[in-house]
């Protein structure tokens, strides 16, 4: 598979392009005035002094070069000034303080610059990889060559220590990061010194002992096996995912097909064994971590944003390895849900933690004690933390959305154009040799209905056909002649001008999950295509764990309580509370206790917690009768 660059492709309407202007118009503006205020963006000066407040931390690097990212992927589709300069003022102050050697890093040069990479865990080579990544993205975006030429220097630094020279205190790095963006940094300038470092990095790690905190084991930054032997997901969350990427890119550019089926095995695991419904990962607050099989509480649902981000971009590069729609199901489950719960509706707060369930007197329920051994995700989402690194992830995550939409696999007779996610958008591409355009029409995820506009040469093209789909129905002014359906993608032969023009349903459904995800037992998930459900005591009379849904009832609205967001209302039952008039807190009964008819309200689980503190739940008891 080759993939399509979403430069490639522009987002013409509909629920991206809406989400887009509210990233340009407020998110990143957002992030940079906080940026701003805790001094983020003046320590890029390298000025800092004993007595100045905000001083600076060894991963505020990183935090400022994601902004600098999702700049320039908004500059790549419109140039401005304004930002532009912003910009610019930060690369001249890298430029300014990089070492002679090329080394560069706030943090170091400030307060330790005797001990560069000796500190394994302090973020050096985590940060020098985000930083990679904004100037590549930059460069791209404007052909400014400024930072990418530093961070070039700075990558050729890292190059001479660790692999020729191989004078560092530790081999690998504890934050992985690195190993994704010295791919990126191969496939900008063509120099396979970059691609060579990061297979490097992969090949090392676990080989041997590194340093590390005594309150962490090898597993929780995936060193406890060489990548190649690893099967499971372990450890630190969005270390792992960005390893899984890296490791999933170098097998894709190499051939390693050792490393692919490592990466194959490991995707496995978390999917089917790890991740909530949301498609959030990382269940657990101690370590940010992945945990044992079916381990997924709601109400401790630890899920950090960047960790859906990671397992995102970990899904992309193995839908560049193989044909197979898992992948493009994950990647679609998450940026409706587990992702896109992780800004507020009107782009201006953000969730660290993004939980399936919330219950309001769990935050006081311990007031007696000083700190409580139980840690709660937040209920509402804050402008920034001390550890932000999930909202300018979140700023260069939005403006690239369409990165996932498409690939070409040229691999075989006939090019096929693979489509996997569904946006009103226009894109041109290479095909084949020929420049084709295509045109998606589409008011997804609202309607299932898709159509695939091709011009510029006949194609083979591949739709996918989501797992939440009983399929797809052809529709009027479909002039494509359908083919077969393999691996989840419904397969067209469709003539230059032609159209692929289908209706994959949008239905609302009750999802289970396995009986050993214990949480879950006996409960069900409500979602409607690729978009999942959940109530709010804002909706409905709490508590939300006593009302039982009724199947078949499910009614679906363009709107709802809240403004622009669609609803779901249902017929439901609860307890009658005069059962209980008496005030005594049990009952001695022979029978359940009889229920009275109500009627339940449910939104999109991405819109929860704009609306002041209450309750939250995704999974729902259900009363046939």
């Amino acid at each position: 598979m080759k993939p399509v660059d979403f430069t490639a492709t522009k987002i013409t309407g509909g629920f991206w392009k809406q989400r887009m202007e509210m990233a340009r118009k407020k998110t990143l503006g957002a992030v940079y005035d906080r940026f701003d205020e805790t001094g983020r963006i003046d320590a890029f000066r390298c000025d800092w002094q004993e007595g100045m407040p905000n001083r600076p931390h060894y991963f505020w690097d990183s935090d400022v070069a994601k902004w600098i990212e999702g700049a320039a992927y908004m500059l790549a589709e419109k140039r401005d000034r304004a930002i532009e300069k912003k910009i610019d003022k930060i690369v001249d102050n890298i430029a300014k303080n990089q070492w002679d050697d090329g080394y560069f890093n706030i943090y170091y040069t400030l307060f330790a610059r005797d001990r560069r990479f000796t500190l394994r865990d302090e973020h050096e080579l985590y940060c020098a990889g985000h930083l990679i990544e904004a100037a590549v993205a930059y460069y791209r975006a404007t052909g400014k060559r400024k930072m990418l030429d530093c961070m070039i220097r700075y990558a050729e630094y890292i190059d001479l220590r660790f692999r020729i020279k191989r004078d560092t205190g530790f081999s690998t790095p504890g934050h992985e990061e690195l190993e994704l963006a010295l791919v990126k940094l191969y496939e900008c300038t063509g120099d396979k010194r970059w691609l060579d470092l990061s297979e490097f990095f992969i090949a090392e790690r676990g080989k041997s002992v590194e340093p590390m905190p005594n309150w962490m084991r090898a597993s929780y930054n995936q060193s406890h096996l060489p990548p190649v032997k690893q099967r499971t997901a372990e450890g630190h969350s969005v270390r792992a995912c960005y390893l899984y990427t890296g490791m999933a890119d170098v097998a894709r550019l190499t051939g390693n097909d050792e490393l692919k089926e490592a990466c194959k095995a490991i995707f496995d695991d978390i999917i089917y064994k790890k991740m909530y419904v949301s498609g959030g990962v990382g269940s657990s607050s101690a370590g940010e971590a992945f945990t044992v099989p079916f381990d997924l509480p709601n109400l401790l649902a630890y899920t950090e944003s960047c960790a859906a981000i990671g397992l995102a971009f970990f899904a992309l590069r193995m839908q560049l390895l193989e044909t197979d729609s898992k992948y493009a199901d994950t990647i679609e489950r998450i940026i409706y849900n587990g992702f896109l719960s992780s800004i507020s509706l009107d782009g201006t707060s953000f969730f660290y933690e993004n939980p399936l369930e919330i219950l309001p007197y769990m935050h006081t329920r311990d007031a007696s004690v000083v700190n409580p051994s139980i840690h709660f995700p937040p209920m509402q989402r804050s402008k920034m933390f001390g550890c932000s690194c999930c909202p300018p992830n979140i700023v260069r995550f939005i403006p690239s959305i369409a990165n996932f939409m498409y690939t070409v696999d040229d691999s075989g007779d006939v090019p096929v154009l693979f489509v996997h996610q569904f946006a009103q958008s226009k894109t041109v591409l290479d095909f084949g040799g020929a420049q084709l355009n295509v045109s998606q029409r589409t008011r997804f995820p609202d309607s299932g209905r898709v159509s695939v506009n091709i011009s510029g040469s006949d194609a083979r093209v591949a739709v996918r056909v989501p797992f939440w789909s009983d399929g797809f129905k052809a529709l009027k002014g479909n002039n494509a002649s359908y083919l077969f359906t393999r691996s989840g993608y419904a397969y067209f032969y469709v003539p230059d001008g032609g159209c692929v023009n289908i209706d994959l349903g949008m239905k609302i459904s009750l999802v289970a999950a396995r009986p050993e995800s214990r949480f879950d037992c006996g409960k069900f998930a409500v979602m409607r295509g690729p978009v999942l459900y959940c109530m709010e005591g804002i909706d409905n009379p709490e508590p939300l764990r006593d009302i039982r849904l009724k199947p078949g009832s499910f009614r679906y609205s363009p709107t709802g309580p809240i403004d622009g967001v669609p609803s779901i209302t249902a017929k439901a039952f609860r307890t009658a509370s005069a059962d209980f008039a008496d005030g005594s807190l049990y009952r001695q009964t022979s029978a359940p206790l009889p229920l009275v008819k109500t009627s339940a309200t449910l939104i999109p689980y991405y819109a929860f917690a704009n609306r002041g503190v209450c309750e939250m739940q995704v999974w729902n008891f259900v009363k046939e009768k």
